[in-house]
């Protein structure tokens, strides 16, 4: 097979994924997780099912490629402002989780159907589960450490149970969004007091009188 004809056959077959990915998308943020059926996204991509299954191994697969993408636009959104954030360890908290809820309130039902996908007890091997976002834990970790450093986040915490504090926390408060259609801001609001509550607890202890 000559290399003209598998140039053309994969574009096509990244033409295809892009289709798959973008009606899934859509798909995802109106009807959730489980009532966006394989062949219903192959209809809204105007594709069979057959070439859907040539490319991913899942619904699963199709929706942690589409939360992948999300990601890569979070990142650069998220990158030019992380570096001008500034105050204690808690407000740069804050603000990287005031960054979130705006990036993902834009499709929030798609984000919610990503956290219903990843708390399934068959949970797909193929999705990335909500909560695995290392490079976002990675910067609170090394915020954590540079709080310690600092002297306003005490120096014998285990940065780990905070990090999962604070994540499931952030995903938590999504069910305001889902039960009360809470924006952006509500969502942040409430964020807000919540990691103030967790930095009380966070405090260097005053040597005793």
């Amino acid at each position: 097979m000559s290399e003209a004809v598998l140039s053309v056959r994969a574009t096509q077959k990244e033409a295809t994924r892009r289709r798959v990915l973008d009606a899934a998308r859509e798909l995802f943020n109106e009807t959730g997780f489980e009532d966006a059926t394989v062949r219903a996204i192959a209809d809204r991509a105007g594709v069979s099912v057959g070439s859907v299954f040539t490319t991913f191994s899942s619904k699963a697969d199709i929706l942690g490629q589409v939360m992948q993408d999300r990601l890569q636009a979070l990142y650069a959104e998220a990158g030019r402002v992380i570096p001008l954030m500034r105050g204690s360890t808690a407000d740069r908290l804050r603000s990287l989780f005031a960054v979130l809820y705006d990036f993902e309130t834009r499709q929030v039902k798609l984000f919610l159907a990503h956290i219903a996908a990843s708390y399934r007890w068959d949970v797909d091997p193929a999705l990335q589960p909500f909560g695995a976002n290392a490079v976002i834990k990675d910067l609170m970790r090394v915020w954590l450490a540079d709080g310690v450093a600092r002297g306003d986040v005490r120096a014998d915490i285990d940065s780990d149970l905070v990090i999962d504090l604070l994540v499931g926390l952030y995903g938590w408060n999504y069910h305001r969004a889902a039960s009360e259609g809470a924006d952006a801001a509500a969502l942040t609001a409430l964020m807000d007091r919540q990691v103030g509550v967790i930095f009380e607890g966070l405090a260097p202890r005053l040597p005793p009188a």
